[in-house]
């Protein structure tokens, strides 16, 4: 079950996004359109067909000329929230990594909302599950209700998901991609790239039980995603090996997050959800 208290800490937090975005709403982040807006930009000559209301009559009474005002629109960014929902990502107790990774999931789109940003959430696996994009902070509220009912299952299937979703990128807007992204390098690598030049947020969501490997001796493990079975017993040197595997992957992750330009971040289910948006957001 997610809990939702968590959202009153996050509100001393602003959601910035970097890159000027482009969008048909109006809000608090600065755009490359021209319009009639908040911010004054710079002059130019009239023209016939010019709104007579922009003219700078100030400037007019130094110069004799007639110049008008250009603006630069505010608008707000587009949040694309998407969160891994496969069946391993309900690994874990007392909060499964789905649950995790589903409030930190309506931590942004809470912040993105409150920032009066456009927001959009989905959910993948073997396909993905695409929200339309509304306002306001009581969307929330539906949010939540939608992903207490959602129910883990299927394989990650980020590259084909991400294909499906690449058509709503055509703006420079913000990206949080969550997941535990226990799959292929390759695929990784390749779904990476589908995000293009927004900014974005890549959060790979552990158990502490997986990432430290804090088992030991006989035991049937069972691949929650292919059902396939293994019996194996957990020794110490099986331990370093799993840990130096994992280490590896993550690098990798992080590696082509950092030649792609997007921010990459570990947290583990363990880590106090406040804890981990400040670690997020203070970067």
């Amino acid at each position: 079950m997610i809990d939702t208290n968590f959202l009153n800490s996050l509100g001393r937090f602003s959601l910035i996004v970097n890159k000027r975005v482009t969008s048909n709403y109006t809000g608090q982040k600065k755009s490359f359109a021209v319009g009639r807006g908040m911010l004054f930009k710079d002059h130019r000559m009239y023209a016939p067909g010019d709104d007579f209301r922009s003219i700078d009559w100030k400037v007019f009474a130094r110069t004799d000329h007639l110049y008008i005002k250009n603006y630069e629109e505010e608008r707000s960014a587009t949040v694309h929230v998407i969160v891994d929902k496969s069946s391993s990502m309900n690994f874990g107790k007392p909060l499964s990594k789905f649950e995790y990774a589903s409030m930190i999931g309506v931590g942004f789109a809470y912040l993105g909302m409150k920032d009066n940003s456009r927001v959009q959430f989905s959910t993948f696996s073997d396909d993905i599950d695409i929200f339309q994009p509304r306002r306001g902070l009581s969307q929330t509220v539906s949010m939540v209700h939608y992903l207490n009912d959602t129910k883990t299952q299927g394989y990650s299937k980020l590259n084909d998901a991400l294909k499906k979703y690449r058509r709503f990128l055509n703006s420079r807007s913000l990206v949080i991609l969550i997941s535990d992204f226990l799959v292929d390098k390759s695929e990784i690598k390749e779904s990476l790239c589908l995000l293009g030049k927004t900014e974005a947020k890549i959060i790979q969501v552990l158990d502490p039980v997986e990432k430290n490997m804090s088992l030991s001796g006989d035991f049937d493990l069972r691949d929650s995603e292919t059902g396939l079975k293994l019996r194996s017993f957990i020794t110490p040197r099986l331990k370093s090996y799993y840990q130096e595997a994992l280490e590896e992957h993550s690098n990798a992750i992080e590696k082509e997050c950092s030649a792609l330009g997007l921010n990459f971040y570990q947290i583990t289910t363990d880590t106090p959800i406040f804890d981990a948006f400040f670690r997020m957001l203070a970067r």
